[in-house]
């Protein structure tokens, strides 16, 4: 099979996986978590009721809560690690953070994101911005000698960027067929429309920018 028609079937395939994903984590978040909270206010109700009649139950039944209130807070950790539109619901910087946090565990060395609090990315930027820094990191961890990766992501007079720096070893410019993190981050930038370089300008290290056009900024008026 010719690459360009795998490359378009493991891309539908994604798709098609991200969308299991969010319908999975829709019902775990919209149905089994509010039933274990609705458990939680039933069984505080009950202690209430009963608490005159069985001195002991305020205990057990704190114990109660206490083990459903691990329960939602393990099930809303796995509601995010499943639901690929983080993005969405918690923002860019959340959800960068989340990644350096994992990517950290995997890097011997050092990892450095660099995100302005008050910068606002549009939803669909943020989520292809998230995705391509997703690709570019895991490129990055696998590349032999790799011990500092930096992300940013900032705006300029005319556009949003994101650059996720790495100091390993190149991908080699000889390979006929680029590696599989390099065809997603091209997907993902094509479907959106993001202007995408990936460089290595002193053949050592890596740097992938991902551009976007801002709105342009309004001058501040002067009081």
């Amino acid at each position: 099979m010719p690459r360009p028609a795998f490359a378009q079937i493991l891309f539908a395939a994604i798709n098609e996986h991200e969308a299991a994903l969010a319908r999975v984590s829709r019902l775990l978040h919209d149905d089994v978590s509010q039933v274990l909270s609705a458990v939680g206010l039933q069984l505080d109700a009950l202690r209430m009721d009963f608490q005159e009649a069985a001195p002991g139950i305020d205990a057990r039944a704190i114990e109660i809560q206490t083990l459903l209130e691990q329960a939602i807070e393990q099930l809303r950790d796995i509601t995010n690690e499943l639901n690929p539109s983080v993005v969405e619901r918690a923002g860019l910087q959340f959800a960068l953070e989340r990644l350096a946090d994992k990517a950290r565990k995997r890097l011997s060395g050092t990892l450095r994101l660099h995100f302005d609090p008050a910068l606002r990315v549009p939803t669909v930027l943020a989520t292809t911005f998230y995705k391509i820094a997703e690709c570019a990191v895991d490129n990055a961890l696998v590349r032999p000698g790799c011990s500092l990766i930096d992300i940013q992501v900032k705006r300029s007079y005319s556009e949003f960027t994101l650059e996720v720096t790495d100091n390993g070893r190149p991908d080699s410019a000889d390979s006929a067929e680029p590696p599989l993190g390099r065809l997603l981050m091209d997907y993902y930038a094509t479907k959106y429309h993001v202007a995408l370089s990936v460089k290595s300008p002193r053949k050592q290290g890596t740097v992938v920018r991902a551009g976007f056009p801002a709105p342009v900024l309004e001058p501040e008026s002067v009081s």
